[in-house]
């Protein structure tokens, strides 16, 4: 299996964008998100990302099917409830990079393509000048009764990349639930790596 991965750029960002939120819909429905995924808002979600300035979009493709997506974009083009606990511990936000989801069909996983979605975003963020990159990620009891006995969660993966969990860089976010009536908010840990 061949898979290519690479940077979308102009015309291709818009072109993709239906494709994206389908992948992170069916992504982000499995443990530990459990997203009950929404299209318009997928759709708002992404077009407003991709064009933030400075932003980075890596897709991997399967020919010409996209099975896994990567976003990253300046802290500083972030919700305010994303930059608060930053500037909370007196982080400059002027020279961060977040970056947003990283999603892959489960049958592409082990390829090494996350690294590559890890290569491209932080190539982004040192030639935008960033200091340090970061993102956040739900926080879940370990007994959470939808958890699946085979689950294996990334941390490993992220400390290899250089990247720490930071005590008290937590920020919420909401979204819908599986089997909720609406929307509700979930902790999410930021883990950061700094750039020398």
């Amino acid at each position: 299996m061949s898979i290519a991965v690479r940077r979308l750029t102009g015309a291709e960002i818009g072109a993709a964008l239906g494709d994206l939120a389908q992948l992170r819909i069916a992504v982000f429905a499995a443990y530990p998100y459990l997203y009950d995924g929404d299209a318009a808002y997928e759709a708002e979600y992404l077009a407003e990302y991709a064009a933030a300035a400075d932003a980075v979009l890596v897709a991997a493709f399967d020919g010409s099917r996209i099975v896994g997506a990567a976003t990253a974009a300046p802290m500083i083009h972030q919700k305010a409830e994303f930059r608060a606990p930053f500037a909370a511990q007196g982080l400059d936000v002027e020279r961060l990079f977040y970056f947003g989801e990283s999603v892959l069909l489960p049958e592409y996983r082990g390829q090494r393509i996350g690294h590559a979605f890890f290569d491209y975003r932080e190539a982004q963020a040192r030639a935008c000048g960033a200091s340090a990159t970061c993102f956040a990620a739900v926080i879940r009891p370990e007994d959470h009764p939808l958890k699946p006995a085979s689950y294996v969660p990334h941390d490993a993966f992220w400390t290899k990349r250089g990247y720490a969990v930071v005590p008290g860089l937590v920020t919420e976010l909401g979204w819908k639930e599986h089997g909720e009536e609406g929307e509700s908010l979930k902790a999410m840990q930021y883990w950061l790596k700094r750039w020398a």
